[in-house]
């Protein structure tokens, strides 16, 4: 795999890992399904994996970048899981609406596991690898879009945080924005 391929596969990776992300800020927005802890903890997995990705975009695809991603899919998968196994339980209820069937922290486990695979096999091809010093994002314009996409939604997650649980512990399960309550004077 040539380093430009593998450029080309880490913004498509990127992207998809940003539409994610997009997804669950629709249902947050769109239906106020207020992400809990656990949602928001996957949240910072996918971020994660975007900043790998994003590393490998900037300078060049490195085993260490692929790490972060394998780290941050690893962790985020074992959220997912965690929440899955609190509602598999008949009678235990479930969290947010759900989204072709499952729901969101389902897909996130699927996406999570679907990231772990997609690395391993990145991982194997050594070409990707080339030691000459690469132009930042190869000079693609995917390359860039997918990038800054990513860093607003990982900015966006982090102001969503913020203004959902204030600046201490979030409330689990989420009722309202708690920021917006104690500066209204609701808190």
């Amino acid at each position: 795999m040539t380093p430009e391929l593998s450029r080309t596969l880490n913004a498509l990776g990127m992207l998809a890992v940003s539409l994610v992300l997009l997804l669950a800020y629709v249902y947050q927005l769109k239906l106020y399904e207020l992400p809990c802890p656990l949602c928001l903890l996957q949240r910072v997995g996918f971020v994660a994996v975007g900043v790998g990705l994003g590393l490998n975009l900037l300078y060049g695809a490195r085993p260490r970048n692929y790490g972060i991603m394998l780290l941050g899919a690893m962790f985020g998968g074992s959220v997912a899981v965690r929440q899955i196994l609190l509602h598999i339980v008949p009678g235990t209820g479930h969290y947010g609406s759900p989204v072709l069937g499952l729901h969101y922290y389902t897909w996130a486990a699927i996406c999570f596991f679907l990231i772990l695979l997609g690395t391993a096999l990145m991982l194997m091809f050594d070409r990707q690898y080339n030691s000459e010093p690469q132009p930042r994002f190869g000079g693609s314009l995917l390359a860039k879009a997918a990038f800054f996409i990513m860093f607003g939604l990982a900015a966006l997650n982090a102001v969503s945080t913020l203004v959902e649980c204030g600046p201490g512990i979030c409330a689990d399960p989420p009722t309202s924005y708690k920021l917006i309550d104690e500066m209204g004077g609701n808190g």
